[in-house]
């Protein structure tokens, strides 16, 4: 059985995880959520999503 599951999701609970853990301050965890917000908006999104996309794809190939 395949699980799917959404990056935000995934990502939100590492960073979940390392705020709790102490390895991540909740300041700069939450400046790296904002720069990702408004890098999301630019011209490097596609190619970022692009790039994305082919490592899971190759990951799910395995």
């Amino acid at each position: 059985m395949a699980v799917s599951i959404s990056a935000v999701v995934l990502l939100g609970i590492v960073v979940l995880v390392l705020v709790r853990g102490g390895s991540v301050r909740l300041g700069p965890a939450l400046i790296c959520a904002a720069f990702g917000f408004f890098l999301a908006s630019t011209g490097a999104a596609p190619p970022i999503t692009e790039t994305i996309g082919t490592v899971t794809g190759l990951i799910s190939s395995l």
